[in-house]
């Protein structure tokens, strides 16, 4: 068995959001075929890790991902221990791996989350070049990247001119192996709890709410979706928002009666919102990369209607009828998408479980992690 050490730039037990529950699962799961530690920071719950071991190397303040001591503190590390591999989570820390190649010899991955600098150029974040610059030499130097979706895959290929044989798929993973059972159950858990009638219909949006584009979505949620809805006479409907980080001026979310609007916090099971609800909403209109909770609604058996840009990196062709995607800011048809979804019950295709079950993306990229 291969041993490998990992790098994760920042926290990630517990998993509050949907890019620390990728790495968590990751690793979970890569612990399973590899001998596996993890350098990371202080403030993460070693208890959590499940069958790797944490080495909290890394400075609580921004100033990590500048710490020169990091080079002989790893390099010891890896030939104390005999790492084969060293995976570093997002780019930000190609510098140090690099430097690390260079004293041990140890193999180098970059597990990337998005093309970063298009994320924060999206952000309107005015270092985006810089960014850029690193980013695309810091994949030219590794020798193998993990892309979460094709569509990154294909840009580091035929922009930058990324050699295509050291380039993967790692997509952001699920661990239902197949369409649950348990979404009446569900249902009507979350009925009792928010007290929504059976004939009501429940929406559903979860995400990070101190994230900007989950913020910029809730609102559109408010100011347009809802508004367009309450003139349906005929659709009973509640909207749930899950996710904690709810700012301030939107505090009428909490405390607004005479809207169908639920503001249920952050939640310990997202899952069993997932299986209740009958539509899933994410009218993103930023961010980059893949939204994982699309992932996690149609793994849990639940139709997602979403803006264009919201679906980017979503496999369309295993989704089946589970996606419905509507061009950005045609809000008209976005209702209307809700209105025809609404007796949409059926199953999640075989094919997804085959594409983002996390046993099956592990055993995909093996080979490439251990030989």
């Amino acid at each position: 068995m291969k041993k490998v050490l990992a790098i994760a730039p920042y926290s990630f037990l517990p998993y509050t959001s949907g890019g620390q529950k990728f790495i968590a699962k990751f690793f979970e799961y890569l612990s399973k075929e590899t001998e596996l530690s993890v350098v990371s920071g202080k403030e993460n719950d070693i208890q959590l890790a499940k069958g790797y071991t944490i080495y909290p190397l890394l400075k609580k303040s921004f100033r990590r991902y500048f710490d020169r001591s990091l080079v002989k503190k790893i390099t010891s590390l890896i030939e104390n221990n005999h790492f084969d591999t060293c995976i570093i989570e997002h780019p930000y820390f190609a510098w140090l791996a690099i430097a690390l190649r260079k004293k041990t010899g140890i193999k180098i991955i970059i597990h990337t989350h998005n093309i970063e600098y298009q994320r924060f150029r999206s952000l309107k974040k005015w270092w985006w070049p810089i960014l850029k610059k690193y980013e695309r030499n810091s994949f030219r130097k590794a020798d193998a990247i993990l892309f979460i979706t094709t569509e990154d895959k294909n840009f580091a290929i035929k922009k930058w001119k990324i050699a295509a044989e050291k380039c993967y798929d790692l997509p952001f993973g699920v661990e239902i192996k197949s369409h649950p059972r348990d979404k009446e159950k569900c249902r009507q858990m979350i009925g009792e709890k928010h007290v929504i009638s059976p004939e009501e219909k429940i929406l559903l949006f979860a995400g990070a709410l101190a994230y900007k584009p989950n913020i910029d979505a809730l609102h559109l949620i408010i100011e347009k979706i809802n508004p367009l809805l309450l003139v349906k006479n005929n659709f009973r409907y509640k909207i749930i928002v899950c996710g904690k980080g709810l700012p301030a001026a939107l505090n009428e979310v909490k405390n607004e009666r005479s809207q169908p609007i639920i503001y249920a916090g952050f939640v310990d099971d997202i899952s069993i919102y997932y299986k209740a609800a009958d539509i899933f909403l994410n009218p993103v209109l930023s961010g980059g990369g893949v939204k994982t909770k699309i992932i996690e609604a149609i793994a849990n058996g639940t139709t997602v209607i979403s803006t264009k840009t919201g679906a980017i990196g979503i496999e369309k062709a295993v989704c089946g009828e589970k996606l419905i995607e509507v061009e950005d800011h045609q809000w008209d048809v976005f209702v209307d998408k809700i209105i025809a979804a609404e007796n949409s019950n059926l199953p999640t295709p075989e094919a997804f479980y085959q594409r983002y079950f996390w046993g099956n993306i592990i055993a995909h990229i093996k080979h490439q992690l251990t030989n």
